[in-house]
């Protein structure tokens, strides 16, 4: 906690470390909402909470800035639970354990939660700092942006009154942040029966993990090594060569994350055992080659295991490894209207064995919503061809740019004022909660910037500590200079 609280602006760190102590899982916000309302009641602010679960907490002007236009600060409250598999944590009762490394803030072998809990403790701290001059400020926490946007969703009309809206939930200081992508998840269900084991086999579990994971907006583009397909095209190969069975097959946890990990228990008969090895040391070596620039420490491992109880139908075996092989993954098309932007993508997030069926679920983003459309429809017709049962979300829409936005300049100017040079203005490929807003409040004008995290959505994460010194002094500078009401 010393070191913690220690670190500049004190204010925001100390409010960070108190966020890091609350279990806040995606849909489990109940802990992190009774904070926002005790803030709220300690410190004398105005406060309410909608019906699905979003707060806001209201602070009135201070004197001659009753003109000023009424500012929306806007975070979420949930955070990405990942954690390595070798470290035992329970999301929903320990805190996060962060420490210092060398000018940034981590987590031991979990995520941080700096995505967005930093946003959050930047907006509260803002609420009680004295000597700030400011409009009315409303503080947006919204839940559950990670998991469906369902706090976005159900936002209602009239729940906040600003006609300004600052995003807190972006990753890169010195980066302002336009427009995003908007997204859509599809799932795939394949039935499949169990089998008795045939006598004579032998049986293992091949895994792999050591992979960097990810943000699957933010870090998409960097051709990251996705567990699923890397252990999926093992198994294929080898199942063109040997009698392969497969009895289980696990890999990823969320549709915004690029999965770090997988494992599958498959057989193959005795004699055949030491060219399945074989093979695996081969493919190994062909696999840190392919991703020596990005992957330092993968790590595919063969264990033997006692004989399951049963193995997977041959015919929907065939179905699944040829349809987690065709089915893409990564960047589909870059943006022709802003240099370096990934316009679509595409995720393959897990793959899981349930009691009579597979469930694989993928998540795609495009900045182009009929981009978005032809994306989703790409993988669900993979899956349908393979005999598989396609839902998808309603999806969320994107938010795009307005270069002539009044907020805009404010921001840019700012932050040159700040600093000395112009923010680069982009737009996002990850998802925003912004395109949510406009539809229930077309009236808001928009920006969104943060710190400089990394590793977001993954036991990776961490955020640059003098980032959020510089995001903290530019956010007081914008909300001091917000314009007058016409």
């Amino acid at each position: 906690m010393n070191e913690i609280q220690q670190l500049s602006p004190s204010s925001v760190w100390g409010i960070f470390y108190e966020i890091l102590q609350i279990p806040r899982a995606s849909k489990k916000e109940e802990q992190i909402i009774a904070y926002l309302f005790n803030f709220a009641k300690k410190h004398q602010l105005e406060v309410k909470k909608d019906k699905v679960g979003n707060v806001v907490i209201r602070k009135e002007a201070t004197k001659g800035m009753e003109n000023v236009k009424t500012v929306i600060l806007q975070s979420h409250i949930d955070m990405v639970c990942e954690k390595n598999s070798d470290i035992i944590h329970n999301f929903d009762t320990d805190p996060i354990q962060a420490y210092v490394d060398n000018g940034w803030l981590k987590a031991k072998g979990t995520t941080l939660g700096a995505d967005d809990g930093i946003g959050v403790a930047a907006s509260l701290a803002l609420l009680i700092e004295p000597d700030i001059k400011h409009g009315v400020i409303e503080c947006l926490f919204t839940t559950d942006e990670e998991t469906g946007m369902t706090g976005a969703f159900g936002l209602q009309a009239g729940f906040v009154k600003g006609s300004i809206l600052l995003n807190l939930d972006s990753e890169d200081e010195g980066e302002l942040y336009i427009g995003c992508a908007g997204g859509v998840d599809t799932i795939a269900t394949l039935p499949y029966e169990k089998g008795k084991m045939p006598k004579g086999y032998y049986s293992c579990k091949i895994s792999v993990s050591g992979l960097n994971g990810g943000h699957s907006g933010d870090e998409i583009n960097k051709g990251l090594g996705n567990s699923n397909k890397i252990l999926n095209r093992f198994l294929w190969n080898i199942s063109q060569k040997l009698n392969l069975r497969i009895s289980h097959f696990d890999g990823g946890n969320l549709r915004n994350a690029i999965p770090r990990e997988a494992w599958a228990i498959v057989s193959v008969p005795n004699h055949d055992k030491e060219k399945l090895r074989a093979a695996l040391n081969i493919f190994t070596s062909q696999i840190e080659k392919e991703f020596a620039a990005v992957e330092k420490k993968i790590y595919l491992d063969l264990e033997t295991i006692e004989s399951p109880d049963y193995v997977m139908d041959i015919p929907t075996q065939k179905s699944l490894l040829n349809a987690i092989y065709a089915c893409p993954h990564g960047v589909h098309a870059i943006s022709h209207e802003m240099e370096g932007l990934v316009e679509t993508s595409t995720n393959l997030a897990s793959v899981k064995f349930k009691d009579d069926a597979v469930e694989i679920v993928t998540s795609q983003r495009s900045s182009v919503e009929t981009g978005k459309d032809d994306i989703a429809s790409m993988v669900a017709s993979v899956f349908l061809l393979a005999g598989a049962n396609v839902e998808q979300s309603d999806g969320y829409p994107g938010w795009k740019p307005n270069t002539q936005s009044e907020i805009l300049q404010v921001s840019s100017d700012a932050y040159h004022n700040l600093f000395e040079k112009t923010p680069a203005i982009k737009a996002i490929h990850a998802g925003l909660e912004c395109g949510l807003f406009l539809e229930k409040y077309p009236q808001l004008d928009m920006v969104s910037f943060g710190p400089t995290v990394r590793g977001a959505h993954s036991p990776d994460e961490r955020i640059e500590i003098e980032s959020v010194d510089k995001f903290w002094k530019y956010l007081i500078e914008i909300i001091e200079n917000i314009p007058e009401n016409k």
